[in-house]
């Protein structure tokens, strides 16, 4: 096993780039690996590779950064039907979830992750999830990883490590946590190439980033920033 790699579970949005930066810090190789699934914000899948390009010319990871790794599981898509992957409206269901999650979505991307990490003799992986400022879903539960990372353990015979340096935090300490990572270059890389929100909106670059402005996505977003501006005021 490389102890010293990693590979990101990358989307290319806010959480995900904080992440991934994490990652450059604390491994001497570090792997992306993204998912198509049909998503409504399929723009995320464009904004990765300026997040990756600027993250490595502007914080000095070049030599850190490794291969991009994209797979299709547009199958997931078209079975799921959720509001994240067809048009429909973003509500509330009776089960207490927002229509917007995608069932077995973090469990079947952490599988692929294995998948591709066992024939790159990487066993560290990263994710972006957060069970502290996030809208319910079971799959972010840091209790549903420790599951799934003794699963892959088991199933691969290897000792395989998810890393998830964002579980415990709020957006304002996101924020907050991305500044301390990287400073001003890494806000702005946040803030003008990454995407969140889940109605795919680049239109309109708000101080926080792009994005409708309504989405729970966007609404998370721009409170977790203005708390932290409020806060300490760096930018």
């Amino acid at each position: 096993m490389d102890n010293n790699s990693a590979l990101v579970l990358f989307s290319g949005g806010q959480d995900s780039t904080i992440s991934l930066a994490w990652a450059c810090k604390n491994f001497s190789k570090v792997e992306t690996i993204g998912f198509k699934y049909n998503q409504r914000h399929m723009v995320e899948m464009e904004c990765r590779s300026n997040v990756i390009k600027r993250i490595k010319e502007e914080m000095g990871y070049s030599g850190i950064i490794g291969d991009d790794h994209v797979l299709d599981l547009s199958i997931l898509g078209s079975i799921s039907k959720t509001s994240l992957t067809d048009k429909s409206d973003i509500k509330i269901l009776k089960s207490g979830l927002p229509n917007t999650f995608v069932p077995g979505r973090n469990l079947i991307f952490f599988t692929m992750t294995s998948a591709v990490g066992y024939t790159k003799n990487i066993y560290n992986y990263v994710g972006g999830m957060c069970e502290t400022d996030y809208s319910g879903y079971p799959d972010c539960r840091r209790s549903t990883i420790d599951a799934q990372q003794n699963a892959l353990s088991l199933g691969l015979d290897k000792n395989i490590i998810i890393h998830t340096p964002l579980m415990k935090m709020s957006k304002l300490q996101s924020w907050k946590y991305a500044f301390e990572l990287g400073g001003n270059v890494l806000i702005n890389i946040i803030i003008e190439e990454t995407h969140t929100c889940y109605l795919g909106e680049r239109k309109e670059l708000h101080e926080w980033g792009y994005g409708c402005d309504k989405c729970p996505a966007c609404e998370l977003r721009k409170k977790g920033y203005q708390e932290w501006k409020e806060s300490n005021g760096n930018l």
